[in-house]
């Protein structure tokens, strides 16, 4: 199983160095990607421009988008965003996207939240046409530029539950899933039902299968830094059901974030990616030792 890193984007103390110190250091060590997610009504900065930052100074890593809110955005200018990107890693670009569950957010961009995960379908068939090389309409040309990986990278969807795993087996070569706790019945679960709906679509290749969690390593208090960083990200689902939530995490020490991977990996899981709630770059000091024990 490979093992990713996000960046610490939605963390308190991210500032104007910690994008490129942090894509230099997860590239530099024994990852295998560095990704960055989308939110707008937040404190984080903007996925596509920390993505290129990501993609101009890393050689070896995968980067990947998790994941596109792609409802909330004009097709033809995300697919002009992933064929720069593509450019950029040279090839490396890997696409998460999904409809997303911030309402604000769609507000915000003027996008309409209902009817979202048909607005996901329609808008990843009108995408992959585009990134195959058809003009957005006659008498067009394609948009550009072209990707580097023929047809445009692998798309994983943003799929949890039954309905959404089956709309995916349709179109998506895999998904990414998350579960707060890392808990490995609750991965092996989404990986059953992910193996389940790909077969019930006729797909001939099984869908490639990432999930993560968030983690604090590193730092002092790990896991009330940990649970502060849960509760303040998940608050727009209401103060008493963050706390909920966030009460459930547990990777924040290196002892059990190596638990975490070990029961990943027997859950089927493909790549884990590791979501830090601290900026501190002691975070990948240690999570470079506890994924170099593994191997």
């Amino acid at each position: 199983m490979k093992i990713g890193v996000a960046l610490p984007q939605m963390a308190p103390g991210y500032g104007p160095g910690t994008t490129l110190d942090w894509a230099r250091r997860i590239d530099a060590g024994p990852f295998s990607s560095v990704s960055v997610g989308e939110r707008v009504t937040f404190s984080n900065p903007e996925m596509v421009a920390t993505l290129g930052a990501c993609a101009a100074v890393t050689e070896r890593v995968q980067v990947l988008a998790n994941l596109w809110v792609l409802p909330q955005h004009p097709t033809a200018m995300v697919a002009q965003q992933i064929g720069t990107l593509d450019q950029l890693a040279n090839g490396r670009l890997e696409v998460g996207v999904g409809v997303g569950g911030r309402e604000h957010d769609y507000r915000a961009l003027g996008a309409d939240f209902t009817g979202r995960h048909q607005q996901l379908d329609d808008k990843v068939a009108e995408l992959k046409s585009l990134l195959a090389g058809k003009p957005p309409f006659e008498g067009a040309d394609p948009v550009g530029p072209a990707c580097v990986q023929a047809g445009g990278p692998i798309i994983l969807a943003g799929a949890m539950g039954p309905k959404a795993m089956r709309r995916a087996a349709r179109w998506a070569d895999g998904v990414s899933g998350f579960s707060v706790s890392g808990d490995a019945e609750e991965i092996a679960k989404a990986s059953r039902l992910a193996d389940r709906c790909w077969a019930e679509a006729d797909r001939t290749t099984p869908p490639r299968k990432v999930s993560g969690c968030f983690t604090a390593l590193g730092v002092a208090d790990a896991p009330k830094v940990l649970h502060s960083f849960i509760a303040r990200y998940l608050g727009f689902l209401g103060p008493e059901l963050a706390e909920i939530v966030a009460a459930s995490a547990r990777a924040s020490s290196p002892e059990v974030l190596a638990d975490i991977l070990d029961g990943a990996e027997r859950a089927g899981c493909d790549e884990f990616i590791l979501v830090p709630a601290v900026t501190d770059l002691k975070f990948l000091e240690v999570a470079t030792e506890v994924v170099a024990a593994r191997s």
